[in-house]
């Protein structure tokens, strides 16, 4: 016999928009509480929240809500990823430059992207939204959302800002690492992931960690680093490097001339109102993707001649952190040992050096699924 839950979840179907709305209003805090009542009748009242976004805008972003929560379950997740109308319908909305549910469509998005299924999204082409876009590719839609619509100038409704976190899943695929870093020929030959670093100084946490995340797992595909790291071989770079290390730079860090000679040019003066990245996730995410860019002997050497070193050096005497401190102590030990056949002693004074510490098996940040607290 079914539970009064239970039944109040049946009235999402219900075919009165005021009960629906009702049942909807109801649920949604049962959506973390009590998740098991929306896997009944093999996951009917998913298939039914997944009718629901397409509802009037309270009714769609209840059901969002849900989905949302629910979607950290594995099974959830198969169900919404899997389903390649209800992709486009939110493709469809997302991209609306009136949806006043298109961050909690981003948020979905985010959490989909999780799954293996959502890889086909890179192949997927569809009707080009003429206000956003030119593409028909649908990484390129979202992507156009990600860059026009930040700060709500696309649609005065959303920010996007939950996109960063569906580009840092996606590449986490072989195919979206070859695509964020390959010209585009519609878009002049832009690199896609050259408009996504640019954010690693925006003022919202989470579009900044979202792209830390996205360069970090990028930065997984050797091929991709002499492009990020504008290696002299390379005829169009992504320049990735001053958007790795200007948020590790604080106003009041000491650099000794001949350290500051050899710095980006985007390094050299900072602007009056720059400060040093506070979150201890993004800074450590930073330098993990500088770490994986110290992979081969050639990036070793480019991180080397910008004046890496002297830039975490600052960092750990800056921060209390102890993840962050750490991270620069494995970056430091590579940076700083000698090359094989080089023969070069770095001169590290002894009260600069670092002890060597184990990498910790910690959950990565990157593997977390976005909830809606409630």
């Amino acid at each position: 016999m079914p539970t009064e839950l239970e039944e109040l979840v049946e009235f999402l179907h219900h075919g009165n928009t005021q009960i629906r709305q009702v049942a909807a209003e109801h649920l949604v805090g049962y959506s973390i509480a009590q998740p098991s009542i929306f896997k009944t009748g093999q996951l009917t009242p998913i298939r039914d929240l997944k009718l629901l976004v397409k509802d009037y805008p309270p009714i769609a972003k209840n059901a969002l809500t849900m989905l949302i929560n629910l979607s950290k379950d594995k099974e959830v997740l198969k169900e919404l990823a899997k389903d390649d109308e209800f992709l486009e319908s939110l493709m469809l909305r997302v991209t609306s430059n009136n949806e006043p549910n298109a961050n909690e469509m981003a948020m979905l998005l985010a959490n989909m992207a999780k799954s293996d299924s959502m890889s086909r999204i890179l192949s997927l082409e569809r009707r080009i939204p003429k206000d956003l876009s030119i593409s028909k590719n649908a990484m390129d839609q979202l992507l156009d959302c990600f860059v026009k619509g930040a700060e709500g100038r696309y649609n005065k409704h959303a920010d996007y800002d939950y996109l960063s976190y569906f580009f840092a899943d996606m590449a986490k695929f072989p195919m979206a690492q070859t695509y964020l870093t390959t010209p585009q020929p519609h878009d002049a030959n832009q690199i896609p992931l050259s408009k996504l670093q640019v954010f690693t100084s925006h003022p919202s946490q989470t579009r900044r960690l979202g792209v830390a995340s996205a360069l970090k797992n990028t930065a997984f595909q050797l091929p991709s680093h002499p492009s990020l790291l504008s290696l002299p071989q390379q005829s169009v770079t992504t320049d990735t490097l001053p958007y790795l290390l200007l948020p590790l730079i604080s106003p009041s860090s000491t650099f000794a001339p001949e350290e500051e000679e050899v710095f980006l040019d985007d390094l050299q003066i900072l602007a009056p109102d720059h400060e040093r990245e506070q979150e201890a996730d993004i800074l450590k995410t930073h330098l993990e993707t500088l770490l994986l860019l110290s992979t081969t002997r050639e990036g070793r050497e480019r991180l080397r001649g910008v004046g890496t070193y002297p830039i975490v050096r600052e960092l750990h005497l800056g921060v209390e952190e102890e993840g962050v401190r750490e991270a620069c102590e494995r970056l430091v030990q590579v940076l700083m040992r000698g090359e094989e056949g080089d023969g070069v002693d770095r001169g590290i004074p002894d009260e600069e050096k670092v002890r060597e510490v184990p990498e910790e098996e910690d959950e990565d940040e990157d593997e977390q699924v976005v909830d809606v607290l409630i």
